[in-house]
């Protein structure tokens, strides 16, 4: 085997982990999507369709993030640390079991109106996904840190605003709801929704920890 073929053999596989990571991400922006449109329709029917469709894209990630761990073992040399690629794949694919969890209890706890409270961590969880999807696209080449800081702040500050509305949504519901078996389904559900924004930072986190070690 000649040096060339032999350098080529241990070069790391940049792009097969670049571009899981992006389709991972894709994956997550169509269900915050999915999800923030579901829990803004009236229609009743509708919306229940919506959640259900968060299922197939819930079952699409593990098996990217399933690929991701396969080529883990496959490759000698890795773009960047073993343990920030698995870190970085589990907090991602925590995000997708978190909304697909939060969507089934919509569903199983046959929630009809959907309150101001659900609806903010909605949005929350979008744009903390958005955030997610830029920095996964510029990890590839490492060029535009100032734009990956900054979305990791931004998802932060974001997972704060998930803090608060926790806090404000569970003095409402205790001050103003008297049926014990409504307050603890929505008790449920909103401390399931609040752990999707820690998720999102936890992802955050590794990836500023990546761009620490390598940029």
């Amino acid at each position: 085997m000649s040096l060339s073929n032999i350098l080529k053999f241990f070069q790391p596989k940049d792009k097969i982990f670049y571009t899981l990571f992006e389709q991972v991400t894709e994956t997550l922006t169509e269900m915050g999507t999915i999800f923030h449109q579901a829990l803004h329709e009236t229609d009743f029917a509708k919306r229940e369709e919506l959640l259900k469709k968060l299922e197939d894209l819930e079952h699409k990630n593990d098996e990217t993030t399933h690929t991701i761990f396969i080529e883990l073992g496959r490759n000698f040399i890795t773009p960047f640390d073993r343990e920030d690629i698995h870190y970085l794949a589990t907090s991602l694919d925590d995000i997708a079991d978190y909304i697909w969890g939060a969507a089934k209890r919509i569903v199983n706890y046959n929630m009809v109106d959907i309150d101001e409270s659900t609806k903010g961590f909605s949005v929350i969880i979008k744009k903390s996904i958005t955030e997610l999807h830029k920095c996964i696209g510029e990890l590839r080449g490492m060029k535009k840190i100032r734009s990956i800081t900054e979305s990791c702040i931004k998802i932060n500050s974001y997972e704060n605003e998930g803090d608060d509305l926790l806090d404000s949504s569970m003095v409402q519901l205790f001050n103003a709801e008297k049926d014990p078996i409504v307050v603890i389904k929505k008790k449920d559900l909103y401390q399931m929704l609040e752990i999707v924004t820690d998720k999102c930072e936890d992802a955050a986190n590794v990836i500023e920890s990546i761009i620490v070690k390598y940029a």
